[in-house]
Order: C-alpha cells, then sequence, then structure tokens
C-alpha cells in the first residue's frame, strides 16, 4: 500500500508540473499548446538518450529542459502569425511529428524498442528500500521550485505583461510591448518545465516509449488548469493533486466492487472527472482559486 501511494504520489507531481507549464502558456499567456505531450515526450527523450551516453543524470535533465525550451521557442516563432485554434492545430502537429520521429529513426531513439535501464539522480547513494521515497522528494523539490518562480513571475511585470497579451495582443503592441518576443518567452518557459516532467518521467519509469506519451497527457494538463482556475498557478497545484488522485486512486475500486471489470472501471473513474469538471464549470467556472489580479492600494487617509 505504501509504495502504491508513494507511486500515485510520483505521478501527481508529474502531471501537476505539466499543468503548471500549461498554466503559464495558455491561462497567463493565452498561447493553446495541444501539442504539450509532444514537448514532455521530448525532454523525456533528450534526457534518456543523453544519459545513455553517458552523461550524469541531473546534468541530462538540465540539458534536456533546456532542448525543450529552446524547441519550444523555436516552435512559437514559426508561428509568429497564429493564434488560438490555429496555433493549437501547429503545436499538435508537431507533437505527433515528433512521436512519429522517435517512433521510426531506430538509429538515434530504438523506435518502439523504446530506452532501457535508464537511471535515476543519486540512485547509487539511497538504499534500495529508500529509493522510491527518495525520488518522490526529488520531484517535490522540482515542483516547489518550479512553482516559487511561477508565482513571483506572475506577479512581476512580465507576468502582468503576459496578462496583458492575452486580454488584447494588439493593444499591448500599441503600447510599444514586444508581443513576439513576450509570446517566445512563455513558451520557451513553459517549454523548460515540460522538459522537467517529461525528464521525471524518464527516471521514474526507467524505461520510456513512443506508446506512453499520448494526447491523454494534454488532456490532464487541460483538465488541472481548468479546475484550478486559469491563470492561477495556486489553483492548478491543488487541481493537479485532486485530478490525478481521483484517476489513480478510483483504481481502488476494483477491491470494493469486485464485479466491475477492466473496461467498465475505466469508464467509471473518467465518467467521474468528467462529472467534477462539469460541476465545476457551472458553479465555479473561474477555477477553485481564480487568478491573482493586481488591485488597487488602499490609500491612507
Amino acid at each position: 500500500m505504501t509504495s502504491y501511494l508513494i507511486a500515485t504520489l510520483v505521478l501527481v507531481v508529474i502531471a501537476t508540473l505539466s499543468g503548471l507549464a500549461l498554466n503559464l502558456q495558455w491561462g497567463l499567456g493565452g498561447l493553446v499548446n495541444f501539442g504539450l505531450f509532444g514537448f514532455y515526450m521530448l525532454g523525456a527523450y533528450a534526457c534518456s538518450l543523453l544519459e545513455m551516453q553517458g552523461v550524469p543524470p541531473l546534468t541530462a535533465m538540465l540539458l534536456a529542459l533546456l532542448l525543450t525550451a529552446a524547441a519550444s521557442a523555436l516552435v512559437s516563432l514559426i508561428s509568429v502569425r497564429l493564434s488560438e485554434d490555429y496555433l493549437a492545430i501547429v503545436t499538435l502537429g508537431f507533437a505527433e511529428s515528433l512521436r512519429l520521429f522517435i517512433s521510426y529513426e531506430e538509429w538515434l531513439t530504438r523506435g518502439t524498442l523504446g530506452i532501457p535501464n535508464i537511471v535515476r539522480p543519486y540512485a547509487d547513494l539511497v538504499p534500495g528500500a529508500w529509493r522510491d521515497l527518495f525520488f518522490l522528494g526529488f520531484c517535490l523539490v522540482w515542483l516547489a521550485l518550479v512553482f516559487v518562480v511561477l508565482q513571483r513571475l506572475a506577479r512581476s511585470p512580465f507576468g502582468r505583461l503576459l496578462r496583458a497579451t492575452r486580454e488584447d495582443a494588439g493593444v499591448a503592441e500599441a503600447l510599444g510591448k514586444n508581443v513576439l518576443w513576450v509570446r517566445a518567452r512563455s513558451f520557451a518557459l513553459g517549454g523548460a518545465i515540460l522538459g522537467i516532467a517529461g525528464s521525471l518521467h524518464a527516471f521514474y519509469y526507467t524505461y520510456i516509449d513512443p506508446t506512453q506519451f499520448t494526447t491523454i497527457l494534454t488532456a490532464y494538463a487541460f483538465m488541472a488548469v481548468i479546475l484550478g482556475g486559469r491563470g492561477s498557478h495556486a489553483g492548478v497545484l491543488v487541481a493537479g493533486f485532486t485530478v490525478i488522485l481521483l484517476l489513480e486512486g478510483s483504481r481502488m475500486l476494483a477491491g470494493v466492487i469486485p464485479w466491475l471489470d477492466g473496461a467498465q472501471l475505466a469508464a467509471i473513474r473518467l465518467s467521474l472527472v468528467g462529472v467534477l469538471l462539469l460541476a465545476m464549470l457551472i458553479f465555479k467556472p473561474n477555477g477553485l482559486l481564480p487568478e491573482y489580479r493586481l488591485g488597487p492600494r488602499s490609500q491612507e487617509s
């Protein structure tokens, strides 16, 4: 039971990191990213391939972070004239193209055979019985670091500029702001976070293949942002834990209701999430914790 709880919490942390990345790009910046799973996959494969070449795990993770950030910025620059639905199509096309490349270019990625024997950071310093718990702590440190940075960014001038371009990019540009730079920077920062999440995914499973990276990863991230409140990092943090714990914890229903088969259980789990989303959209359309807004300072008499 303890091992299952640790495994669930690791998945929750990784999914929440993806939600925070999407919240920066879409929640604050208004840039729809349906190809989130592709950048996530790029981070996982870059980290794993670098490690196969003898790069230390933590260094490989940092390099994967930088590569994913650069790829995200490049995609945003390529699609400079696109917005909303069209940008979503471009990001989805990039992700699918990358998945096909990884699946068929065996000389580089081992294709559908996948990459085995991925070593976790500092694994040799921790006794075997404590490795999963240590890795959970490692993931939580990254989550805390990303959350603190994003909270500070949301309250910074750049965060206010992100919200301004989200609301009306034309007005922001008319005021002399470089919208293209804002767009590329927000996409790159979100990509860096996805690089972290993808690397942690590879470290946790110690084996990756293309079938692990599907659009369901994007769906989980959108669930977290919608439930938590678009633009609210604290809301995404709460919602990420709520959604994934609900999805993973509901697996225990198989023991409580033994006549359910796997297909029925999966349908019930997704139905629970769907009902939760509908209820939130009806009763709390701004999410669990609405977006932070800078208000006027009170004047002392």
